[in-house]
């Protein structure tokens, strides 16, 4: 019976000290949340232009503003990636991309398409440019429910009618007045300012039907451009990306900009564009159509012109898709445009995932830093492989809280 007790008196002896130390411990622990940076990385062969897929870890090398970041986190494809929240921005200008989204054999090959995503990846589908009045309406939310795509496709031709039709069902173009007089629709709801390199001012006034009032002064002054009353791609980015984020936070953000690539954006307004995706790893692509005749004539005389007052006519949805890691597919035959955005829905499955982690020490600086993601790897023969990447290539610190805040009490 002694040793029974003794035993019993050591076992509480030592659980009493372990309770000491560990209540000791949990004092003295620090909480600290990690923060990590994600990027996507597509990784094509140069001949094929089919991407690889049987990469590991020692393959990739990650930059920050040229130095190397220890990979912390990696996945390949079909190794839990992140659902798809998929938004398609159809600009259905009558003389651009509207006179082919306008055949139903266009809209059933896209349609078919986007059938083919699994159950977990979702699209919702914004119409633009509609009409005189340029209006936008968003033809279906979230969805992977065929019928629901479907639908929303088979709304597109009557948009891409005549100017002097009346607007489609969800699409108002009247302006409705006040108790005060003042038109509801007109009220400036949000100021923005865009500063350029050079100086200049690009100011955002948007009105409360979303359409934004755009100006440009230079930075001595003396020169003003006003755009007058749009919906450009600027705005459509920026709803597209907000409505993502308020409604599918834990997706894969991406959008299609469909359209003829005619697009005009001040420069200042195009940085600020890119900020917003690499902000908040939105993945860009565009596929874009044939330009009329005319068109192609006029666009390299158009061009020195547009850049002597600031503006980029043609080819921002190119540099965005490259600057956020999307794809830029150009389409010319009916077929051409469900291979084509097979092509950009094949290349959001099929990336790499990789992370690192930030020090404690590394505070939120508030600049972008600059990313590039290097791959070497071999084939059968040992040699070099010739391959292309493609991924976003910035991103910006997010904040944490103090060591004191995060003490446990």
């Amino acid at each position: 019976m002694n040793k029974y007790y003794l035993r019993f008196s050591l076992l509480i002896l030592v659980a009493l000290v372990a309770s000491s130390v560990n209540a000791q411990e949990v004092e003295d622990t620090i909480k600290i949340k990690t923060r990590v940076v994600f990027l996507d990385a597509l990784v094509k062969d140069k001949k094929t232009n089919l991407p690889i897929s049987n990469l590991t870890p020692e393959n990739f090398q990650v930059l920050d503003d040229g130095k190397p970041r220890e990979i912390a986190y990696f996945t390949r494809e079909g190794q839990a990636r992140k659902p798809l929240a998929l938004i398609l921005i159809l600009d259905l200008r009558e003389d651009g991309a509207g006179r082919f989204l306008k055949r139903a054999e266009i809209l059933k090959a896209m349609e078919d398409e986007l059938a083919k995503l699994p159950p977990g990846d979702e699209v919702a589908i914004m119409a633009t440019n509609i009409g005189e009045d340029e209006g936008r309406t968003w033809l279906t939310e979230f969805t992977n429910e065929r019928t629901k795509i479907a639908a929303a496709l088979a709304r597109v031709p009557a948009m891409c009618a005549s100017s002097d039709a009346p607007p489609p069902e969800g699409i108002s173009s009247q302006n409705n007045a006040g108790t005060d007089g003042v038109k509801t629709d007109e009220i400036i709801v949000k100021v923005e300012t865009n500063k350029g390199r050079n100086g200049s001012i690009v100011t955002r006034k948007t009105r409360r039907d979303g359409r934004v009032e755009v100006t440009r002064v230079s930075k001595d002054g003396k020169m003003t451009i006003e755009l007058g009353e749009v919906y450009d791609m600027v705005a459509a980015v920026q709803d597209a990306t907000q409505k993502a984020l308020e409604l599918r936070p834990n997706s894969q953000m991406s959008l299609v900009w469909v359209s003829d690539g005619i697009a005009p954006i001040f420069f200042e307004d195009r940085d600020a564009t890119e900020q917003v995706l690499i902000r908040e790893n939105v993945i860009f692509n565009s596929l874009t159509v044939e330009l009329r005749t005319l068109f192609k004539f006029l666009l390299p005389v158009g061009k020195p012109i547009a850049g002597w007052l600031g503006m980029s006519l043609y080819g921002s949805a190119k540099h965005l898709a490259q600057r956020s890691g999307g794809e830029a597919v150009k389409v010319g035959r009916v077929k051409d445009y469900g291979s084509g955005l097979a092509r950009i829905i094949g290349n959001l499955t099929a990336r790499y995932s990789l992370g690192f982690a930030l020090a404690e020490s590394e505070v939120d600086d508030g600049r972008m830093h600059t990313l590039e993601v290097r791959v070497n790897a071999k084939d059968e023969k040992g040699k070099n492989r010739k391959l292309q990447v493609s991924s976003r290539q910035g991103y910006y610190m997010s904040t944490t809280a103090s060591k004191e805040a995060l003490r446990t009490q």
